[in-house]
């Protein structure tokens, strides 16, 4: 079960998890499809950074960082052009006011084959002093990039990148109940789980935390939530649109429960005991070895085997959704 609802992201800074060096995966390979599961609340104001209530720390205006890679920026001082630099949601949607960063590569290769990177900065809208010439600008904001080829005269060059970035925080709940961020984790698929070829995908994004702030190019995507590591996996179709942060909460219909073997009811739960928890169609849900482990079960009817000394030991039990509980199995 989802519900989604869009909220304002203060300049779609994402999290630094999502904002690693190596570039990002083109906007172009994620589909524009489907409409959102909730409305769509503009964006702050243009003017400058905003603060958004609610939002955890971790999304904040990322500080500016230059750093010059080549010295022949440096040794052309008194002929350099400018570079400056700015990024938007897309056509008449604000500015990106962090998270991004630029990379200024030279339009030729070095002398090892490779492509040679001149100029990196993390700010906002950096002005980079440039000798005049024919660079490679890439831009990243998260998963979203962009790639320009441009040129540099004696005066400053003005060049705006659109990024159509849109934000995605996920959490999980039982009920009412939300479930604890180490208990559940998120995997980001584009693209709809019902497309042909679906199952096929790699994720995009993977091992997401709950609460994590995850830069999308705009598009449909689906989720594939695992709450503990057994059978209670949830997928969602979700849709999310540039310059807003979409709130998801997956609902798993499922519950905590604990395992003993024990001589007498209400005993002391009998070390060394291998465990197997299985369908009535006789597959295997969860295996373990311990005095009372504890799984997360969808709701419906298992069976508990236990083997203990030799001997195997079972008892039918049914986990109803949002009830925890133990599952005594006697020795005997």
């Amino acid at each position: 079960m989802l519900f989604g609802a869009a909220l304002i992201l203060g300049g779609a800074q994402a999290h630094a998890q999502f904002l690693s060096d190596p570039p990002p995966v083109p906007p172009a390979s994620i589909p524009q499809v489907h409409t959102p599961s909730g409305p769509a609340i503009s964006l702050a104001p243009p003017s400058g950074p905003a603060t958004v209530p609610g939002l955890p720390p971790s999304v904040t205006q990322t500080p500016a960082v230059t750093s010059t890679l080549a010295p022949s920026t440096a040794q052309a001082a008194a002929t350099q052009g400018g570079l400056a630099l700015t990024a938007r949601f897309g056509k008449d949607l604000p500015v990106v006011n962090g998270g991004l960063i630029w990379r200024v590569y030279s339009d030729k290769l070095g002398p090892n084959g490779a492509t040679q990177l001149i100029r990196e900065d993390r700010a906002a809208a950096p002005v980079i002093p440039l000798a005049p010439g024919t660079y490679v600008v890439h831009v990243s904001l998260g998963l979203v990039g962009d790639v320009r080829t441009v040129t540099v005269k004696q005066d400053t060059d003005r060049e705006t990148f659109d990024l159509p970035a849109g934000g995605l925080r996920v959490e999980g709940r039982v009920g009412s109940s939300k479930i604890p961020p180490n208990q559940i984790v998120f995997s980001v698929y584009k693209g709809s789980q019902f497309d042909v070829g679906s199952s096929e995908r790699a994720p995009i994004a993977q091992n997401v935390s709950a609460g994590d702030v995850l830069l999308v190019p705009d598009g449909t995507y689906y989720l594939v939530s695992n709450y503990g590591d057994a059978n209670s996996i949830v997928r969602s179709d979700i849709r999310v649109q540039a310059s807003k942060l979409t709130d998801v909460v997956v609902t798993h219909r499922a519950a905590v429960i604990t395992l003993k073997l024990v001589s007498d009811k209400g005993g002391e739960a009998l070390a060394n005991t291998a465990w197997s928890v299985i369908t009535p169609a006789g597959d295997v849900v969860k295996e373990s070895i311990g005095a009372f482990p504890r799984v997360v079960l969808a709701e419906g009817e298992y069976r508990a085997i236990a083997k203990n000394d030799g001997k195997v030991f079972e008892r039918p039990f049914k986990v109803t959704n949002g009830v925890d509980g133990e599952v005594e199995v006697l020795s005997r």
